[in-house]
Parts: structure tokens; C-alpha cells; sequence
């Protein structure tokens, strides 16, 4: 390699470096070395102040087999002498000791370098400059070397949790008014709060993920540092479905929020756990909310108490109990200033577009991320809504029941408009569907999400030419499950001896009947069909719409009436009527008279 000098006034510089003759360098060269790296050989060129020197990293044995031998032996004495220092020196445990050593390999190679230098540079020195050190075993000189650091072995530690060495060495400066013992105490309790549920499906992560994706208004310096650390964590090898594994994160977390590290235990960190959970967040789930928003750990416990009031206020939850945790729970930036700030503009927009605030509050106590959603960026979809004929108070019943439709894309809000479209339904009705089901504008068309719905019908021997009707009269079907929801309803109607023919001309006549569940309506309303008032399972097949009638106030206290009389009719003539229909039929009464008879 090539190094160029700066002058000097010496006339000569010597290096014993055996077993080489002394190498001379002109009074007009300066060389910066280290001894036990470099070796100088005594042939070179001088060209107009330059100097070409030869170097090699020879040292000791030559062997590469034996060096390496010798430098994991080396590594390992040094190993156990830093584990004997934070035992006996620091005081901490067997347990904590070692694996402390046993996890800090930069460091450990720090010091052992270190070790070398400090060997070489005293041989080369002189006695008077090795004094003190002079005697002493590899081992006592790791130990001299780790003292001599001044960190009182908290890089170590840092470095055990997973931090690169320059991180552990700022940090162990940050927190260098904190002694090792409570330190390392401090983080297993941090560990423990912020990582207290399991997290097996990244759940935590794709929190964080939907949280991020619906922010679109300016952000204050706690949101912006909590998306710095989310960063961090997405930039490594599984991304922010590692957000919730303690091994993964807690690394990032601590580099990106050091003052986590300064907190006290007893007057910080137990009495905010303890107002989470006062507030109805479990001690199993506030690691979850900790995580996406670690600022709420850093503010004192009243301030958090008053931003919590403030933000539940405003979405009318007048008292702050143990249910007004499960907002915070949906959305922990709920506490950001920005985005409570966000509020007022917010209601302010719907103002102006005559939606009632109840039906904004009830919106976001479901929804509470459109607090972090721009109204400018929900007006796009208002517009859509407006093409529909849903506006003003009509809007109402939309934002309650489905209030993540304003956060949607306006093209993929239209995808599905357009596909309603094309089944024949006017703009108006396409409106009036979306005012009852707001769900089904939120699925996807390029999944082929409600395609698979219609394409589950056919199975059966559903026309596609009665796809409108079914669609008009129970919309909501095609927010169901086709393979876990709808089929094992069918299937068990199927195995009642009822025909797939038959069962595709019950659903033209009243698709409702895709609604029911099995154990709360079908199955207890076709025991007492059979059962009790022994008809048949045909007469279910005229009628699907006697699944819709409550068993115990209509079906049952219509039939003991009936039966006790010894009248025979259907089921429509039994339950079409309403009660003054009834009692005018079949009792020659004004009303109907409650008759309590055997009930089952």
C-alpha cells in the first residue's frame, strides 16, 4: 500500500521488528502505525516525499489453522473472565452473567484486541509504561481491559439484547447514571409489559401496517418516532409481523426510545400498567397497545389519564371505565395531539354535509382509525356515495355500520358498484343496497370475493336470471362465508329430505333463509315442525318464509290455539296473518286472545 507522510523533526525513526534489520525514514516522513498489525520491511522507494511501504499482518504463528485456534481460545478465556466480572465486580447473577458473556461476541473481540495492543505497545514501550499490568495472565489483563472501559460492563449487556456495538456503547453512555443491576432489571420488566401476550400471528403487526396505511394528516414528533421505529422493525427479515416477538424488536425499540431506559419502575411504568387496566386494557393486551404507540409509556400517568378523557369525550363516551379501554385498544394513536386535533375537522366536514354527529361518534367508536384519515381524503368517497342518492341523513345509516367504507379507495368502491350494475340494478337501488349492507362495498371484486357467492348458487340450481331478486330482497348473503357459513346450512336442510331442487326454489322464493343459523332457528323450528305439529318437511317448502317467525311468540302460541280447536290449516294461514287476521279467522274475535298452553 501506498502512504503518504506529513514532515517532522526527527532525524531518525527505528523499528525493532525482528527478525528484520531497522528500517530509517528520512527526516521529512512521519508514519502513524500500530506494531502488532503492521510489519515494515526495509526495501522501498522514495519518490518526491513518497513513500512506498510494504505491510503484512503477520503475527506469531504463521499457521492460519493455528491462529484461528488460538484466537477462539483467546476468545473464550476472555469470555469467561467478562462473566467472572459482572459476577463478583457488578454483582449480578450466575444465570445473567453468562449469558451476557456468551452474547456480546463484538465486545468480547474489543477487548481482546485491546488485550493485544496493550501486550505490544507496553514490549515496545519499555518496563516503566508496563508497570501495573506486568505479571498478570491473560485473563486478570481482559479484566484490566474491561475496568479500563468505565462502562461498568452495560455495552456487554446491550449488546446481549442484540444491539450493534456503536449502539450499545451510545446507550451505555445514555444510561451510564444507571447501574447494571437496575438496568438489567428495567428491561426484564420491560420486556415482560411490552411483550406480555402471545403474538403467534403477527397481529400486532398488521395493527401497525392498517395504522399506518389509513394516516393521512400532519403528525406530531411522538407519531413520527413511533413510525420510525416501525421502520426499522419492517427494513429487517420478516418485516412488522416480527413486531410483537420480544427477540425481534425489542432492540428497536429500546434504540429508538432510550429514555424507556431511565424510567423508574415503581413511579413510571407499574402505575400506567396500572391505569390501562383500570381503563378495561388486560394486562395481556396492553403490550399490544405499548407497542403501536411506546410514547404513551414515556408521558406521566395523569397527562395520559387526561388525554384518554379528552379523546372519549369527544366520541360521547361520557365516563372514563372499564369499557372505554376497547377504543384505545382499536386505535392506541387515539392519544397523538395531532390526531385528536383531527377530530374537530373531522365533525366539521359532516357538518356540512348534514350527517348527524351521533352517527360520526358511533362511526369512530367502531372504526377509530378515520381519526387518522384527512376529511379532505374521506370527501372523495362522500362524492361516490352521493351519485347513489346517499346523502344527508341517509348517510347515517352507513358510516355506523361500516364506517372503514370512507377510508376505501374510490375505485374500488366503484369495482363493486359496477358490478351490481351489471346484474341489472339501477344507480337508486345500488343505493339502497348500500344503506342496508355498507359490508358488501367493502369486499373485494378482484378476489372475486362476491363473484364466488353467485358462482355458489349455481351449485344448487340457482338461475342467474333470479340473482336480482335474491340480491334485492337479502342483500347480506353476500358478505357470508360460501364454504363455512352457507353450505353447512344447506347441507343440513339437504339432509332433512329436502332436494337440491328444492332447496334452490325455497332460496328464489325467500332468500332469507340463507341468514339462519343452524342451531338457533332452522334446527329447533324443523324439530317442532315434525315433532309437535307433525307435518311434514314439504310443508317448509311451500312456505321457507315460517323460519322467519319467532318460535316462542308466534309459532308455538298460534298452533296450541289452533290445535286445541282442532283446526287444520297451513303454515301460511297459521303465521301469513297478523294477530287481529288470526283471531278474526280462526276465533271470530276482534284480537287475539294469549291462550298459555303446553309449550316445549
Amino acid at each position: 500500500m501506498e502512504l503518504l507522510h506529513s514532515s517532522c523533526n526527527f532525524e531518525t525513526l527505528t523499528l525493532i521488528s525482528p527478525p528484520l534489520q531497522s528500517c530509517k525514514f528520512g527526516s521529512n516522513s512521519l508514519l502513524f502505525f500500530s506494531p502488532r498489525r503492521v510489519t515494515l520491511f526495509s526495501g522501498y522507494q522514495h519518490h518526491s516525499g513518497r513513500v512506498v511501504v510494504s505491510a503484512s499482518s503477520q503475527h506469531g504463528d504463521s499457521n492460519p489453522s493455528s491462529s484461528n485456534s488460538s484466537q477462539a481460545n483467546h476468545a473464550s478465556l476472555a469470555q469467561d473472565s467478562i462473566s467472572g466480572f459482572l459476577r463478583l465486580e457488578i454483582g449480578l447473577s450466575e444465570v445473567d452473567s453468562d449469558f451476557i458473556s456468551s452474547n456480546c461476541p463484538k465486545y468480547t473481540r474489543m477487548i481482546v484486541d485491546g488485550v493485544r495492543d496493550l501486550e505490544e505497545w507496553n514490549s515496545w514501550k519499555g518496563s516503566k509504561e508496563s508497570e501495573g499490568i506486568e505479571g498478570l495472565g491473560f485473563k486478570e489483563k481482559v479484566i484490566y481491559m474491561v475496568k479500563q472501559k468505565g462502562d461498568g460492563g452495560k455495552v456487554a449487556f446491550l449488546e446481549s439484547l442484540g444491539l450493534s456495538l456503536s449502539s450499545a456503547m451510545y446507550l451505555a453512555h445514555y444510561v451510564s447514571s444507571e447501574s447494571l443491576p437496575i438496568l438489567l432489571h428495567k428491561v426484564k420488566y420491560l420486556k415482560e409489559i411490552f411483550f406480555s401476550g402471545s403474538d403467534e400471528n403477527g397481529l400486532v403487526g398488521k395493527y401497525a401496517r392498517r395504522m399506518m396505511l389509513y394516516l393521512s394528516i400532519p403528525i406530531d414528533e411522538d407519531v413520527q418516532q413511533t413510525l420510525s421505529f416501525f421502520e426499522k422493525i419492517e427494513a429487517r427479515r420478516g418485516g412488522l409481523d416480527m413486531l410483537g416477538s420480544v427477540d425481534a424488536s425489542f432492540r428497536f425499540l429500546i434504540e429508538s426510545f432510550p429514555r424507556l431506559l431511565l424510567l423508574s419502575e415503581e413511579n413510571d411504568m407499574k402505575p400506567m400498567v396500572e391505569f390501562l387496566e383500570s381503563i378495561g386494557i388486560p394486562k395481556g393486551c396492553s403490550g399490544k397497545v405499548l407497542l403501536l404507540y411506546p410514547p404513551i409509556m414515556l408521558s406521566k400517568t395523569e397527562e395520559i389519564k387526561r388525554r384518554v378523557a379528552a379523546a372519549l369525550e369527544k366520541v360521547q363516551v361520557s365516563v372514563v371505565n372499564k369499557d372505554s379501554g376497547k377504543v384505545l385498544q382499536k386505535y392506541p394513536w387515539l392519544l397523538s395531539p395531532s390526531v385528536q386535533e383531527n377530530y374537530s375537522h373531522i365533525v366539521s366536514f359532516f357538518n356540512s354535509e348534514s350527517v348527524l354527529k351521533m352517527d360520526i361518534d358511533h362511526g369512530i367508536r367502531r372504526w377509530p382509525l378515520l381519526l387518522g384519515c384527512s376529511a379532505s381524503n374521506m370527501e372523495m368517497m362522500v362524492k361516490e356515495f352521493d351519485k347513489l342518492g346517499v346523502r344527508d341523513k341517509r348517510m347515517g345509516k352507513v358510516i355506523p355500520k361500516m364506517p372503514q367504507l370512507l377510508l376505501c379507495k374510490p375505485q374500488d368502491f366503484l369495482k363493486v358498484v359496477c358490478f351490481l350494475e351489471d346484474l341489472g340494478f339501477q344507480k337508486e337501488i345500488v343505493g339502497q343496497i348500500l344503506c342496508r349492507c355498507p359490508e358488501i362495498f367493502g369486499c373485494s371484486i378482484d378476489n372475486n370475493t362476491l363473484q364466488k357467492k353467485l358462482r355458489f348458487l349455481t351449485r344448487f340450481g340457482v338461475s342467474s336470471t333470479h340473482f336480482p331478486r335474491i340480491i334485492k330482497k337479502y342483500p347480506e348473503f353476500l358478505i357470508y362465508d360460501a364454504d363455512k357459513t352457507l353450505l353447512p346450512r344447506l347441507k343440513y336442510l339437504m339432509e332433512t329430505g329436502i332436494s337440491e331442487r328444492e332447496l334452490a326454489f325455497m332460496i328464489r322464493k325467500f332468500s332469507p333463509l340463507l341468514g339462519y343459523s343452524i342451531d338457533k332457528v332452522l334446527r329447533p323450528k324443523l324439530e317442532f315442525l315434525l315433532n309437535s305439529m307433525e307435518k311434514s318437511v314439504r310443508e317448509v317448502i311451500e312456505y321457507p318464509r315460517y323460519f322467519s317467525y319467532s318460535l316462542e311468540k308466534r309459532i308455538k302460541p298460534r298452533f296450541w290455539v289452533l290445535k286445541g280447536r282442532n283446526i287444520e290449516c297451513t303454515l301460511q294461514e297459521m303465521l301469513g296473518k297478523n294477530d287481529e287476521e288470526f283471531a278474526a279467522d280462526f276465533l271470530g274475535l276482534g284480537e287475539l286472545q294469549q291462550t298459555h298452553h303446553e309449550t316445549y
